[in-house]
């Protein structure tokens, strides 16, 4: 790690290596004292402390780039560390610590959590150092965005709407429904860095524009297409990618179970051998988009022994008509079936949520729908594998979460500055009073930090590494997103719960973040902290 030598830098690193010692202690502490499951609580917050410490850790190579890129570092070390401190607090022992283990950094907590040289940071515009390539990746992106989602976002958030056509086939225009798709399957991912850093830029940008509308319209295919990419059969990339790429086919995900949610090897959803393929019966919930969508990549139990656990799994790729964003009905075409197996029928119920509209989540209910064996993903070679198929395809999916909260929070701060900049109270712009530029000051150091983080975990994944980082980063931002867009909306008082304002959107669709691609105490818990002290 190349460094600066200046002394905020240096005393940012020493807090940073101060943090790391505490999570390390923590975690031998949690170790030594029973694991994981008997000491739930602290683990949970070992988890969030070492996402935060990571986070913290990446922005420190950012602030040897400048001096604004320091500033904004160095801030958002001290503040990860304050936050360390509350969470300790009382719980020494539990942590392995002594009392005053953070008074190493105290000089420089006083320094850095000044309230005046926080509040100094409102409306500084960290510095992205993307290179041109990826500049010309973002403006485009971001162009899109302001002029084909951003026009569309509160009228489908206001109405429970469809996302337009005009968006579906503008982005696929764009090419990006293929910036997973290798280009030898006519898409654009080359297997270099480029391909996770074209996706995060993409994805925060479409989510600036709207998370229910744009930021999450491409994540579905790109589930599916690594799964395929990684486990399926020439055939099947040959047949689905090209279709993904061009968005001639549009995919949904169908893993989730009313009792089975992140506990995916739990799920009873099955898959039974008929003649010339499967007959599938069961209940899948928060399938989001499974209306438009023309395939479902579908997770199925095979193997009825249950005892086998996530090894009974397959995963499918599971055609469907399109259907009414409000809800819907298919019975199978009997042409389409094997003699003799009856009818097939599939309902959609939608799921009505506060945000992430648009894309609609619905309950699917599965009666004897039959999916060919050509559909098995992997072909008889994938019996069993589904589990390990759905998760490299989800891998990513963390890290593209993390981009999601990185649009809204770049969303919800441009409408806080804006609005502070505008709105007078007591005689002066509320912008001018030191509580208001605090506030702003914290969101541009997370939002400059975070989003370095999230460049550095995709440069990591690039490489086959990095999914404790994503699983990390995505622990970490999304918490972060709920108190950026929190803030946002105090900013604007009474206005920001009102629907006239965009930023109650954002905040009602921040929400959604710590929930989906795995909740947030199951990630901490079964993902962050088992690999931290397992």
């Amino acid at each position: 790690m190349t460094q600066s030598t200046s002394p905020g830098l240096a005393a940012a690193a020493g807090a940073v290596e101060l943090a790391q010692h505490l999570v390390d202690s923590s975690c031998a502490a949690i170790r030594a004292n029973g694991g994981v499951d008997a000491n739930q609580v602290v683990a949970y917050d070992v988890a969030h402390a070492a996402a935060a410490v990571a986070t913290a850790r990446a922005s420190l190579t950012y602030g040897a780039l400048g001096e604004t890129e320091e500033l904004l570092a160095t801030a958002f070390v001290a503040d990860v560390v304050a936050d360390l401190i509350g969470r300790v607090a009382g719980r020494e022992a539990d942590w392995g610590v002594e009392a005053g283990w953070s008074a190493p950094a105290a000089d420089f907590l006083a320094a850095r959590r000044d309230p005046a040289a926080l509040a100094a940071l409102a409306g500084v515009e960290g510095p992205r150092h993307l290179g041109s390539d990826f500049e010309l990746v973002r403006e485009t992106f971001h162009r899109f965005a302001e002029e084909k989602v951003r026009p569309h976002a509160e009228h489908v958030h206001r109405t429970n709407g469809d996302i337009p056509e005009e968006i579906i086939t503008g982005l696929a225009e764009l090419g990006g429904f293929g910036l997973s798709v290798p280009e030898a399957y006519d898409g654009f991912a080359t297997g270099g860095e480029s391909d996770y850093m074209g996706m995060v830029v993409a994805t925060e940008e479409l989510s600036w524009g709207s998370l229910g509308i744009g930021g999450s319209l491409i994540t579905r295919p790109e589930i599916l297409t690594r799964a395929l990419v990684y486990g399926g059969t020439e055939e099947q990339k040959k047949l689905w990618l090209p279709k993904l790429a061009s968005a001639e086919v549009l995919a949904a995900v169908a893993v989730t179970e009313p009792d089975f949610g992140s506990d995916v090897a739990g799920i009873v959803t099955s898959a039974t051998p008929t003649d010339g393929g499967w007959l599938i019966n069961g209940v899948k919930t928060w399938c989001t988009f499974a209306a438009r969508a023309d395939v479902l990549m579908l997770l199925a139990r095979t193997d009825p022994d249950r005892s086998v656990s996530h090894r009974g799994l397959s995963l499918f790729i599971v055609e469907k008509p399109r259907g009414d964003g409000h809800g819907f009905v298919f019975a199978q075409d009997p042409d389409d079936r094997p003699a003799g197996s009856g009818a097939g029928r599939l309902e959609g119920r939608p799921i009505d949520t506060i945000g992430y509209r648009g894309m609609h989540s619905y309950e699917l209910s599965f009666e004897n729908w039959f999916v060919p064996d050509a559909n098995l993903v992997g072909g008889s070679g994938g019996l069993g594998k589904g589990f390990y198929l759905q998760m490299q395809g989800f891998e990513n999916g963390r890290l593209q979460t993390a981009a999601r909260a990185l649009g809204i929070m770049q969303a919800a701060y441009e409408a806080a500055f804006s609005y502070a900049a505008n709105r007078t109270v007591f005689g002066s712009p509320i912008g001018d009073y030191q509580l208001t530029r605090a506030k702003l000051g914290r969101m541009a150091v997370i939002i400059a930090a975070t989003r370095q983080s999230s460049y550095h975990v995709a440069q990591l994944m690039a490489q086959g590494e990095g999914t404790l980082e994503a699983s990390m980063l995505k622990a970490y931002v999304c918490r972060a997103a709920e108190w950026v867009t929190r803030e946002a909306v105090q900013i604007h008082g009474g206005m920001g719960y009102a629907e006239e304002f965009p930023v109650s959107r954002y905040f009602v669709d921040a929400r959604v973040l710590s929930i989906f691609e795995g909740a947030d105490e199951t990630l901490a818990l079964k993902v962050i902290a088992r690999r931290l002290i397992g």
